[in-house]
């Protein structure tokens, strides 16, 4: 059998992955397990080359393993630390990564980190053993997990950067980026891409420097200077970021985020965000008063669950505001979420992430 033009595969193999589902007793989500199966068929149909392959089949694996590592600990917030694997135990950015993370810690967050040394290692001793996880790489001179990580086998090693790089995002509510390579470089401009296009959703990030540092302000001069200055960002693009040498402002930053806001949907053309407290009409008007140039039409309003969200049966206990964002604006999203966590009406306890 041939497959067709658009690369789906002819209906009676689709049946036939389709009691393979069944008799493995799978009852969830049968569709898109049967979309994967079809995917790998039309690979062999496409003639594949065998390092397609290989990616392929590394690559699923390699998120097999990190999405078991993670589903346990599905209900806590997370945070991701990025840094260099060379930096040395008595530098003070290795101490402060340490205490950043143990802060976050002690406010029920838990850290994820690459697992390596260096900076990896100083987030992992901050959290403690208990509240670390670990999605590392294997390289010829970083093969294995450093010792807190290792400690509770809390970690999963992958071959390719970009399954890494997807599992030590995605599952996180919050980035802490401290002085480092390449490597570390390479993270953070993905995380700044992603927000910036509106293709994850709004979290904080933190660049954290040791008392006194200048990394992250050469950084920041730089993008204000040259990618501001020559057009190719926006001027409010690196808002979204908070360059601070105080482990305390970088926590704050992280757990304040989530003080009032809990998670957003789009319903059609409509972005609802579910946050923790009901606003006052007071409230609302001054957030139309500060967002309104945000808007693609009409208003921010309060607005019980959408119909979609009541079918799903999503988050309904939570009160909501509704509004149409015009979809150029999808970057500067953080900024209405930074000001509705700031209310009047918000919760005034510790802050977590939903």
């Amino acid at each position: 059998m041939a497959s067709s033009d658009t690369g789906s595969v002819p209906h009676p193999v689709t049946e036939e992955l389709r009691a393979t589902i069944a008799a493995s007793g799978i009852t969830e989500n049968v569709d898109l397990i049967a979309r994967i199966l079809v995917t790998g068929v039309g690979l062999g149909l496409d003639e594949a080359s065998r390092l397609d392959l290989k990616i392929t089949t590394a690559a699923l694996t390699e998120m097999r393993a990190a999405f078991r590592l993670f589903a346990p600990y599905a209900g806590v917030p997370k945070v991701t630390i990025f840094g260099s694997a060379r930096t040395l135990p008595d530098q003070h950015v290795y101490r402060a990564a340490a205490e950043v993370a143990r802060a976050l810690a002690d406010k029920g967050w838990m850290v994820v980190t690459g697992a390596g040394p260096g900076i990896m290692q100083a987030a992992a001793e901050g959290a403690g053993a208990e509240r670390s996880l670990g999605v590392s790489i294997r390289l010829p001179f970083e093969e294995k997990p450093n010792a807190v990580i290792a400690e509770n086998a809390r970690s999963v090693a992958m071959k390719y950067f970009f399954t890494r790089k997807l599992m030590l995002v995605k599952e996180s509510h919050g980035f802490v980026c401290v002085p480092g390579g390449f490597g570390t470089l390479d993270e953070l401009f993905e995380l700044l891409t992603l927000q910036q296009t509106g293709k994850a959703e709004p979290t904080p990030i933190v660049l954290l420097d040791e008392p006194g540092g200048t990394f992250w302000q050469g950084l920041q001069r730089f993008v204000e200077g040259e990618l501001v200055g020559n057009g190719v960002i926006s001027p409010d693009d690196f808002d979204r970021v908070l360059v601070t040498d105080s482990v305390e402002a970088a926590a704050q930053r992280i757990t304040d985020f989530w003080r009032n806001y809990d998670s957003m949907r789009w319903v059609g053309g409509r972005l609802v965000l579910r946050l923790k407290a009901e606003p006052t009409d007071a409230e609302v008007a001054e957030l139309n008063e500060r967002f309104g140039g945000l808007l693609a039409s009409g208003t921010i309003e309060r607005r019980e669950p959408l119909r979609p969200e009541r079918e799903d049966g999503d988050r309904l206990d939570l009160p909501r505001l509704v509004l149409h964002l015009d979809q150029f604006q999808v970057g500067s999203l953080h900024r209405l979420i930074r000001a509705v966590s700031e209310l009047g009406s918000a919760p005034t306890g510790p802050a977590r992430a939903a």
